[in-house]
């Protein structure tokens, strides 16, 4: 995947764990939970982008996370460069934003929307590759019958934001969700 020149990081922890933040000039492109699939490697080592805690997209997006993590915000308002991904990933993380709150799809529906239903796969892959986690909302994606399928950032994490949107009963599962350190 290919990312903004400008990019620069920072780094924040929440309720679910240490997150990865990354902004260009023109809007956030990625928020990462630790340990994710599909980090990219510009986070760390050599040709790691720049940390700026400085940066007003980075110090935005850190602080709307917070708040809605803690219940205090139902949406977020920032401004967003999705990277480039392929036009099918494209349109199928430009869908997503049309997930609302509280409410779920599968990624049957999700190809359905597209105009392509047999692309249930394609779907499913795009969605495991969209670089903005729970900004662009992913984890309202379910399996066929509601399945909880997988999520990069990890299946419990993907249960904790469903309960707290309210699209998934407490006692879906019947063992408590791990604390996230």
């Amino acid at each position: 995947m290919q990312y903004p020149q400008d990019t620069v990081q920072c780094h924040t922890t929440t309720a679910l764990g240490a997150v990865y933040l990354a902004a260009s000039a023109r809007g956030l492109v990625g928020l990462w939970f630790d340990g994710q699939s599909h980090l990219p490697a510009q986070l760390d080592g050599p040709g790691a982008w720049p940390t700026d805690d400085d940066d007003p997209v980075l110090r935005a997006a850190a602080q709307q996370l917070q708040q809605y993590l803690d219940g205090r915000r139902t949406q977020f308002d920032l401004p967003l460069d999705l990277p480039s991904g392929t036009p099918f990933q494209q349109a199928v993380w430009r869908a997503l934003l049309s997930i609302p709150r509280g409410a779920t799809t599968s990624y049957g529906a999700l190809a359905h929307q597209l105009g392509n239903p047999s692309a249930v796969r394609a779907v499913g892959a795009a969605v495991g590759r969209n670089p903005i986690s729970v900004v662009v909302p992913c984890h309202r994606v379910l399996g066929s019958g509601g399945a909880l399928t997988g999520y990069a950032g990890g299946l419990p994490r993907k249960v904790a934001l469903l309960r707290l949107e309210g699209a998934l009963p407490v006692d879906t599962i019947g063992q408590a969700v791990p604390a996230f350190a």
